[in-house]
């Protein structure tokens, strides 16, 4: 500042506080690399880590594990606790995890229950065996949430280096793809990457492609097995079952394509198709019941009510004459949720078999929870009948228990005259298998109900 003369007088500015600046700035920077929830790194860390873990492996000659691991069933948590819960029990999986590892390790968090562990300066794989057995063990203690005592596990999936891959995508990408192998092998439990994992990853890719293809271009159909009325020697059902097959694989096994349509979710679209496909087919013949397989997921999704319904009233078939058909496994997923499904249905006049009774181990309780309408026996109580096992016992108590619960009996896996009289003896009223008829196409099924074989008769 000058005066009117010019002469210097002093200086006069203004100062701004930048601290807050500052902080967001050295916030934003910590948030680039790190977790917010749990402050660990997040994915892009992890990249330089992992980046740097493979130079030092090359350049020293030793070995490293990059291990995946994900908790099992965390939805549930959040489901039933809420997302609060479900944050607090991430930030106390991070620390026990930590705990578990040494300082030159690196333990990340890349997704909403997923974290990454680089384990340096392997000695030999029985040091990684020993990491992953230590995860899974501090896991399975259980968690403190507020009031809640939370138990949950983890399943991992290891890539070591430098033997599965020496870039940082294809390491994550293989200890994923053991990852995978682990979930569907039990769950809390760990499993290496393998060659031949990769094949058969892209294989169940590839099938997994063509039955979203098939869904679309209807490249499925039902074939129907029919139940036979022991007492009346005649049909009085057909279950519905559903057949595919690939224009260029040929038929593909139901057992290979049903499970990768449940984990990916494509069931629901699919159970929806046969369900609907079923009703239409079976409508005009009047004097038979349906029976359609629910599986556990579509149970575990919600709105199998709704979805019969709609079925129900755009087909116009008969709700009496509607047997849905569930598995013990249904039960134990989720007991209290699928049996208001359950009992909806029951309410629109359907009825609900128990299929392959006798292979869990609570079925009685849930007889116990639930009125079921039927109890089918298991093909291989059937298949033990006449030979040293406890089948005949078996098939005697079963269908003792279901006379003293007013419930049909039903008998899978029929194949001789042998079984059959004994299954007549014993007071069961239903019986499929081959001996009567194996499943068959619409076309069929109409021939064989006009002119039924005389092997139905009573024996």
């Amino acid at each position: 500042v000058v005066d009117p003369a010019g002469a210097f007088q002093g200086f006069r500015g203004t100062a701004t506080d930048i601290t807050r600046e500052l902080e967001a700035e050295r916030r934003a920077q910590f948030l680039s690399r790190h977790d917010a929830l749990t402050s660990l790194p997040n994915r892009n860390m992890l990249a330089e880590r992992l980046d740097e873990t493979i130079a030092q492996v090359a350049r020293r000659r030793e070995m490293a594990a990059v291990l995946c691991v994900d908790l099992d069933r965390f939805k549930d948590v959040n489901d039933t606790l809420g997302h609060g819960a479900g944050d607090a029990l991430i930030r106390q999986v991070a620390e026990r995890l930590e705990a578990c590892l040494r300082e030159t390790d690196t333990l990340a968090r890349v997704g909403g229950d997923e974290f990454v562990v680089i384990q340096t300066a392997v000695q030999d794989v029985a040091a990684v065996e020993l990491l992953a057995r230590r995860i899974l063990s501090v896991v399975e203690m259980p968690f403190d949430i507020g009031v809640e005592r939370v138990l949950v596990t983890a399943s991992i999936g290891i890539a070591m280096l430098p033997g599965d891959g020496a870039i940082s995508g294809r390491l994550l990408q293989n200890a994923d793809i053991a990852l995978d192998r682990a979930k569907s092998e039990g769950r809390s439990t760990f499993r290496f990457f393998e060659r031949d994992m990769d094949a058969r990853l892209q294989a169940r890719k590839a099938l997994e492609r063509d039955l979203r293809l098939a869904i679309v271009r209807q490249e499925l159909e039902l074939f129907y097995q029919p139940k036979i009325d022991l007492k009346k020697g005649r049909v009085s059902g057909v279950e519905a079952l559903v057949r595919w097959n690939h224009p260029e694989r040929g038929m593909v096994s139901p057992a290979d394509f049903i499970g990768v349509a449940e984990e990916t979710g494509l069931i629901v679209e699919l159970g929806a198709w046969v369900l609907r496909r079923a009703c239409t087919d079976i409508r005009g013949h009047r004097d038979i019941e349906l029976a359609v397989n629910l599986s556990p997921v579509q149970l575990k999704r919600g709105g199998i009510a709704e979805m019969v319904a709609d079925i129900i009233a755009e087909t116009g078939f008969d709700p009496d004459r509607l047997e849905l058909e569930i598995t013990e496994s249904v039960m134990i997923e989720g007991a209290e949720a699928a049996i208001a499904e359950l009992r909806h249905v029951k309410d629109m006049g359907a009825r609900i078999a128990m299929d392959d009774f006798g292979t869990g181990y609570s079925s009685l309780s849930y007889l116990n929870r639930f009125p079921f309408d039927k109890i089918k026996i298991d093909r291989s109580f059937v298949m033990d009948l006449g030979k040293r096992g406890n089948g005949a016992a078996i098939v005697k108590a079963v269908v003792g228990i279901g006379e003293s619960l007013g419930m049909t009996i039903c008998a899978e896996g029929v194949e001789t005259i042998e079984q059959r009289r004994f299954l007549e003896q014993a007071g069961c009223h239903e019986a499929q298998g081959y001996y009567f008829a194996k499943p068959m196409p619409l076309a069929q099924l109409t021939g064989f109900l006009a002119e039924p074989t005389t092997v139905l008769a009573p024996a």
